[in-house]
């Protein structure tokens, strides 16, 4: 399976969709789409994840670089994981909290509420 990444605006904040799998062969993909973004003055990212079936440590790799970029020109970066269930959770999820970087994102269901700037991230 192959990633597939798309963007929208949404309140200011740009949100990329991701689906597929998240791998070292695809998760370049990713890393140079928010790269791309912050080279456009973009800020504000929401990465929604609630699409990706699996990802490895590349994938995981590419999270906390995006984190760190966004972080060094004083930006957000929001996460899309939606908890659907202990079994049915979101891969993602699941991932960085059995690595103990869950901790590090803002985390939300859906892409209202996290291009919402009032609303809270769930909690770790």
């Amino acid at each position: 399976m192959t990633l597939k990444v798309t963007e929208a605006d949404r309140g200011g904040w740009a949100v990329i969709q991701v689906s597929g799998e998240m791998d070292l062969v695809t998760s370049p993909v990713l890393r140079q789409r928010v790269h791309d973004a912050v080279a456009d003055g973009r800020h504000s990212v929401v990465l929604d994840l609630s699409e990706v079936l699996f990802c490895d440590s590349s994938g995981v790799g590419v999270l906390i670089a995006a984190r760190r970029l966004l972080r060094s020109c004083q930006g957000r970066l929001r996460l899309i994981l939606p908890a659907r269930g202990a079994e049915d959770g979101s891969h993602v999820n699941r991932v960085l909290a059995a690595l103990g970087v869950r901790r590090l994102f803002d985390v939300y269901p859906d892409a209202v509420s996290a291009s919402d700037d009032a609303a809270q991230p769930l909690s770790a």
